[in-house]
């Protein structure tokens, strides 16, 4: 019995910029191993297959979907996918964003990437959810929402840390329709975005140098990477935490509870 079995879940940001364990990818595959039927949701195709081929090997079901998180026609499409191909929607996770150096034309699109994206997918999850008697919804924020963590990444930061907030709202709001919603707040993972484009912006591209400094902030001594975000993501979207709602998990090896 995987602890998922019977649900429907979607996940979104489900593929991943290289090889690895991006936070999306692990979510998708964890809970495919574990029962759900999961529609798993990317703007980009090929990494989407990949993610899929993953889940095939482990035996788990899983329908691709691609789409556009930051429109809200999409995102009702998105939902609309997951009913027709599996009967209705259990749990929601708003994983896809990302982060970029700031200019001002950037501003908007980081706060719709980042913020608007989880809106949208609560705002059109939730009718569903409703109909069904309940579900879970997990957002995927960042532990540069809760401090400075060593890049001016104001728009990325603002923007998850608003996610926090409105799960907050969102969860007492919708508590009395069955509806639990929380946050995993992941810290300096190891996922594909470290070769794939942050070595790139903040350390000359020297992804080894990027990866030492990171792994000197963590008192736990080693990085952890999507699957850890994936574990969290799993027990919030589980009957094993029928009882929690409108909290975060921080998933960071202890970085956050550093004084320096």
């Amino acid at each position: 019995m995987g602890r998922l079995d019977g649900k429907v879940a979607v996940v979104t940001g489900a593929g991943s910029v290289g090889d690895g364990w991006g936070n999306g990818r692990a979510t998708a595959v964890v809970f495919a191993r574990e029962g759900a039927r999961v529609l798993a949701v990317d703007r980009e195709p090929g990494p989407l297959q990949a993610t899929l081929d993953l889940v095939v090997e482990e035996g788990g079901t899983a329908t691709g979907h691609t789409g556009d998180v930051t429109d809200s026609a999409e995102v009702a499409a998105m939902i609309g996918a997951a009913v027709h191909a599996y009967g209705g929607l259990d749990v929601l996770v708003n994983n896809a964003g990302g982060s970029a150096e700031l200019d001002e034309q950037d501003w908007q699109a980081q706060l719709d990437l980042n913020l608007s994206s989880v809106y949208l997918g609560c705002r059109h999850a939730i009718p569903t959810m409703r109909a069904r008697g309940g579900g879970a919804i997990v957002n995927v924020a960042s532990t540069s929402g809760l401090r400075f963590t060593g890049s001016p990444q104001v728009a990325y930061a603002s923007a998850k840390a608003a996610v926090t907030q409105l799960s907050k709202v969102t969860a007492v709001q919708h508590a009395p329709e069955g509806i639990r919603v929380n946050t995993v707040v992941p810290g300096q993972l190891h996922t594909p975005m470290v070769e794939a484009r942050l070595a790139a912006q903040r350390a000359g591209g020297d992804v080894d140098a990027l990866l030492a400094q990171r792994l000197s902030r963590i008192p736990l001594g080693f990085m952890g990477d999507g699957r850890d975000t994936a574990h969290a993501a799993l027990f919030l979207a589980s009957d094993d935490a029928r009882f929690v709602t409108g909290t975060e998990i921080v998933v960071d090896g202890g970085m956050t509870a550093r004084c320096d």
